[in-house]
């Protein structure tokens, strides 16, 4: 009889905690679905993206399922689950990184887009009109933007504010920089061609200085990643000849703490190599 009671009882305590494990786990899927997919979904959305959120939790779902493969092919199951981990937020670092993407494409296009509006404003045309030729010609992600700003304006949404909504929805500097001056350039009167060709030479100006200092801090950028990738080649190289040297580390404490340290020293010392080279213009 006192078996039988002590057995109910921990039978009853795991049903109790399964329960509560559910339930943690589902408040933390609906957490998830509500911070991390919405955003993701938002952001896509404002880059002319449409993907529904059940494909998107797939996508996710998938890019767990690979990435933990590929950790427990390459090292067993405490990379599986740091590559698993680093699939869940992948949602959270793609979206970014496509976003910054199209910002430097759309920034690359909007000099050419300014010197077309300049030479149509001198031919006779609106502004509203010359936007809607650039909208017309120019490829992605310019097209979408001016596309969109077009039929703001024709649903009687002032010209002013259409471009300010325009510029907070790219995330783009120069574009920022571009509706703050025509703003003021059509309350205070002033020549909007002659202002989109100094903008643009700006613009290209800023470029090349991009581009030179991109060219001088190349090889500090290559060392970062040659440094960072060298642990790694040479712990595969003596995986596939020498695995009795590298199966301990996988299998006990003090080696899991030895390939946790690997890990943050070469992450510090190449994210400090980064800021070195990093400079802004």
């Amino acid at each position: 009889m006192a078996g039988f009671l002590v057995l109910l009882l921990v039978s009853a305590a795991s049903f109790l905690l399964i329960g509560m494990a559910v339930e943690a786990l589902r408040k933390a899927f609906e957490q998830y679905r509500l911070r991390y997919l919405a955003r993701s979904i938002r952001d896509l959305s404002a880059m002319f993206l449409f993907i529904d959120a059940r494909q998107l939790l797939r996508l996710n779902l998938a890019a767990m399922l690979v990435l933990a493969a590929a950790g427990a092919w390459l090292g067993g199951p405490l990379l599986a689950a740091v590559f698993a981990t680093a699939g869940f937020f992948a949602p959270a670092v793609a979206v970014p990184s496509y976003r910054r993407w199209r910002v430097r494409r759309f920034d690359g296009q909007l000099t050419d887009a300014l010197h077309q509006m300049a030479n149509a404003l001198r031919a006779g045309l609106t502004l509203q009109q010359a936007i809607d030729q650039v909208a017309r010609e120019a490829p992605s992600p310019l097209r979408q933007e001016f596309g969109l700003f077009v039929k703001e304006v024709k649903l009687a949404v002032p010209l002013d504010e259409a471009l300010s909504a325009m510029a907070a929805r790219v995330g783009s500097e120069d574009l920022d920089l571009v509706a703050t001056s025509t703003v003021i350039a059509r309350q205070l009167g002033g020549n909007l061609a002659e202002m989109f060709e100094g903008i643009a030479a700006t613009i290209r100006e800023r470029f090349r200085l991009e581009g030179r200092i991109a060219a001088l801090t190349s090889q500090g950028r290559l060392q970062g990643l040659i440094i960072s990738a060298l642990p790694i080649a040479v712990g595969l190289f003596f995986n596939s000849y020498r695995p009795d040297l590298v199966a301990p580390m996988f299998e006990s404490g003090h080696g899991h703490a030895l390939v946790a340290a690997i890990v943050l020293l070469q992450s510090a010392g190449f994210l400090t190599i980064r800021r070195i080279v990093a400079v802004d213009v």
